[in-house]
């Protein structure tokens, strides 16, 4: 038999390797933070103390590698991700939204405390039986008026009452949205704000407890903040020593155009959710859901609001007060790179 001269034939070549994935779900019992990154920490500290950033919820897979280790299933991030979030430096406060599709407990609210550190606060919503003019179906139509809208005791036993007693010093702001109202109250606005001032001083004092505290008003019909309006609103919300909270939401204008009622207001803190980009329109958060999901980037950068929140989270903190800035997926893409970007700019100046 006649040799080879080249020698035995080469192996067959291997497979490419398939392109790298996100980082596989893990199914165990506790959930890990992302591993310490230095700059984070470092960015941190170049921040106001009085500033509480954060995101709306945290329950989202994909925040792998920014907040947790791995992508955790949905499940586990909403019983045991709030640890693991309070340890990302930027992440100071949160918004709790659950609490507004159903009431939570006292001992639901101090398990969320007892599981973040002692400076941090947080931002809740009170649940939409009290703050919807309008009881709904499933589809979110309106289906009859509702009798609790606005109740003062109901306030109070269901929302106000058990978030003090559970969360301690650990509240932030308390923000009653009011969902869109139907037609013939916003003729009438006069009538409900006399009903939400009612609301309002009926509630207990929240400085004993938690000196940061403070109620705040949030709504998504702009007639609110119509010019001839805006100061009777500043005047009630003054009385009751509760504030405005910036809705940055495509229903309602932009956040340049809130902030005269924040400066009838003024001095005082400064609450803000940032929910929803206006690329989307106002009816587009199912369309933001479907784009920006896993929530793993930033899509839509809105430069405008990250300038403006930049310079009157600087203005408010420098004179003392507090502010608490929540974000949305929505609004860019990717919450805790919409954070960053918010500190980077803060650290700037």
């Amino acid at each position: 038999m006649q040799n080879d001269l080249f020698g035995d034939p080469p192996p067959p070549p291997a497979p490419p390797s398939p392109p790298p994935g996100p980082a596989p779900r893990k199914s165990l019992a506790r959930v890990n933070a992302a591993p310490r990154d230095e700059a984070l920490f470092a960015l941190a500290a170049a921040l106001p103390l009085r500033l509480r950033l954060g995101t709306s919820s945290w329950t989202y897979p994909g925040w792998a590698g920014l907040v947790w280790d791995a992508a955790y299933p949905d499940a586990l991030l909403s019983k045991e991700g709030l640890t693991a979030y309070g340890q990302h430096p930027l992440m100071r406060t949160v918004s709790v939204d659950r609490s507004f599709y159903r009431p939570l407990t006292q001992d639901q609210y101090a398990r969320y405390a007892a599981q973040v550190p002692d400076d941090f606060r947080f931002v809740v919503k009170a649940p939409s039986h009290v703050t919807d003019a309008l009881v709904r179906g499933e589809d979110g139509r309106g289906l009859q008026p509702n009798p609790a809208f606005l109740d003062p005791a109901l306030a109070t036993q269901d929302f106000v009452a058990p978030a003090l007693a559970g969360l301690g010093h650990k509240v932030g702001a308390l923000v009653f949205q009011l969902s869109p109202m139907p037609r013939h109250l916003l003729h009438n606005l006069p009538l409900v704000l006399q009903r939400l001032r009612k609301l309002l001083l009926a509630q207990p004092a929240l400085a004993p407890t938690a000196p940061d505290g403070v109620l705040a008003l949030e709504v998504r019909d702009p007639e609110w903040l119509d010019p001839v309006f805006m100061p009777e609103l500043a005047a009630v919300l003054r009385e009751c020593g509760a504030t405005w909270c910036l809705c940055l939401h495509a229903k309602m204008p932009r956040l340049a155009d809130q902030l005269p009622l924040l400066r009838l207001l003024w001095p005082g803190p400064m609450v803000c959710r940032w929910n929803l980009n206006p690329l989307h329109g106002a009816y587009g958060y199912e369309d933001a859901q479907r784009e920006y999901s896993p929530y793993d980037r930033i899509h839509d950068v809105d430069d405008e609001t990250r300038a403006l929140l930049v310079r009157t989270v600087a203005g408010v903190t420098g004179a003392g007060q507090n502010a608490f800035v929540t974000i949305s997926n929505k609004a860019e893409g990717c919450a805790p790179l919409s954070v960053r970007a918010l500190a980077e700019g803060l650290a700037l100046r």
